[in-house]
Order: structure tokens, then C-alpha cells, then sequence
């Protein structure tokens, strides 16, 4: 579990096909207290600690991870957000966030404020009831709120803070991002589906 605060960002310094999965790995200054097993967050994706040492360490993705996220399209130089898994005594900064990515949306237009940034995008049909205004939802690992929410689109506003501390700073119109829908409504969503199937079963 994690909160989609990140405080690290990490460099992608190999990519290694192992059969069906992409062995990574990756520079960053959280190495050294990483351990064998543990979860960590990447660009919102939680993939396992397979190796570590006080520079680098090593992740696996699986096939299913790389056909639902923008896994794929990593390159050697990339950055990513970095984000250890959730501690008991930990402050809940963001919201409650899994690291299993529902789905991948485009960025299609950003605008620079004074003092912040906004950033669109589109998304489909079929995820309408999982996005709210001023509702909850993590990209590529940070949570974020939603400041606006149209048929066809949603928007995010950045601090100055996020945009220079994640990855948002890199993020160009036109590129996929990762999206985890708040665990609540996806709840809320599969017992009203349920529900209803149950309602119409018995009708």
C-alpha cells in the first residue's frame, strides 16, 4: 500500500527481456535502504525488489504488468517516481493507493499558471463513474485531486513542489501515463454492478 507522496526519483540504467518479463534496473538514492522482497511504487506501478545494493537495484515485470501500463515504453535514461511501500506509523499524506494500475490515459494539453500547471486528459466512457470532482486519483504514483472533470476530460493542478519533485516535470502533451482509480469508488462500482445483477436475477 502506498499514499502517492513520492520523494524519490529514480533513473532507468539497464533493461534486461527475460522470456516474457523486462528485468530493470534502477539508479536511485533510495538503494541503500531498500531490502530484498520489498514492494516499491514505480511511476505507480509496484513491482518487487529482486536485488540491491547502495547505488542500484533490481525489478521484474511480468507480461501482464507490461501489456495494462507505459511499462513498455520505458528507455535506459528515463526517470521515474519512486515510492516505498506504506509503514503503520506513517503519515497518510495522499490517499490510499495499491500500485495496480487500472488503466493508461494520454496527456493532451497542459497549461503554465503563475505559481502551478495544469494538466488534461482524456479518458474513456467506460471509467466515468470512477472519476469525481475534487475526487482522488493517482498518475504515474502521485496523488492528485481532480480540479475539474468534463465529459470527455479531467484536469489536475500542480505546486510548484510536485512538479519539481516528480516526474510531472518531464511529462510532455501526447504522453501515456499511469492511472490507479481511488480503491473506494472501485468498491463502490463492483457492488452496485453486483447489485444490480442480483436485482434482475430475482425480478
Amino acid at each position: 500500500m502506498f499514499t502517492g507522496i513520492v520523494k524519490h526519483i529514480g533513473s532507468i540504467y539497464k533493461i534486461e527481456p527475460k522470456g516474457t518479463n523486462i528485468e530493470f534496473t534502477i539508479l536511485s538514492d533510495l538503494s541503500n535502504e531498500l531490502q530484498i522482497d520489498e514492494s516499491v511504487s514505480h511511476q505507480g506501478i509496484c513491482l518487487t525488489v529482486t536485488q540491491c545494493n547502495n547505488q542500484f537495484y533490481k525489478v521484474t515485470a511480468v507480461q501482464e504488468t507490461i501489456l495494462k501500463t507505459t511499462i513498455k515504453q520505458w528507455q535506459i535514461g528515463d526517470q521515474i517516481n519512486l515510492e516505498r511501500s506504506l509503514k503503520l506509523i506513517d503519515l497518510m499524506g495522499g490517499h490510499m493507493v495499491q500500485g495496480h494500475i487500472d488503466s493508461t490515459f494520454i496527456c493532451d494539453h497542459i497549461v503554465e499558471l503563475e505559481g502551478s500547471w495544469i494538466f488534461r486528459f482524456q479518458y474513456s466512457r467506460k471509467d466515468a463513474g470512477l472519476l469525481i470532482p475534487q475526487g482522488s486519483i493517482s498518475i504515474n504514483g502521485v496523488s492528485l485531486t481532480i480540479s475539474k472533470l468534463t465529459e470527455e476530460f479531467f484536469e489536475v493542478s500542480i505546486i510548484p513542489y510536485t512538479f519539481y519533485h516528480t516526474t510531472f516535470q518531464y511529462l510532455k502533451v501526447g504522453n501515456q501515463v499511469n492511472i490507479e482509480f481511488d480503491i473506494l469508488g472501485k468498491y463502490f462500482i463492483r457492488n452496485f454492478e453486483l447489485y444490480n445483477q442480483n436485482f434482475n436475477k430475482f425480478r
